[in-house]
């Protein structure tokens, strides 16, 4: 007769669920992790910490109205050529008034 372990077995080990499932499951649904760490020195708040963590597919993400990445320059070249495109409009813009103040007289913008 055997007798039952008191422990669960770990991963692997005659259980279904491996670490490709599990990390299906997660990505899919979602994991949020959330916390707050306050240091109060004799009822005056030092400090402030709030830490939130959202581990979830592109889709996930997005379908919960996540997008940041999208428009951050460093991740996403469209960002960054619309941040560069931006960038050389305002330097196009001040050269033509730096040649303005200079010359004394208008300079026509060019078309773009």
């Amino acid at each position: 007769m055997t007798m039952p372990s008191r422990f669960p077995e770990p991963y692997g080990q005659g259980s279904g669920a491996n670490l490709a499932d599990i990390l299906e499951r997660v990505l899919d649904k979602g994991v949020v992790i959330a916390g707050d760490i306050r240091i109060n020195l004799l009822d005056i708040e030092l400090l402030t910490v709030k830490l939130r963590l959202i581990v979830a597919s592109v889709d996930k993400a997005k379908e919960m109205g996540i997008d940041w990445w999208e428009s951050d320059p460093a991740l996403s070249s469209r960002a960054r050529r619309d941040e560069l495109t931006r960038e050389n409009a305002e330097l196009r813009e001040r050269l033509a008034r730096l040649e303005e103040l200079e010359t004394g007289r208008r300079v026509p913008k060019e078309a773009s």
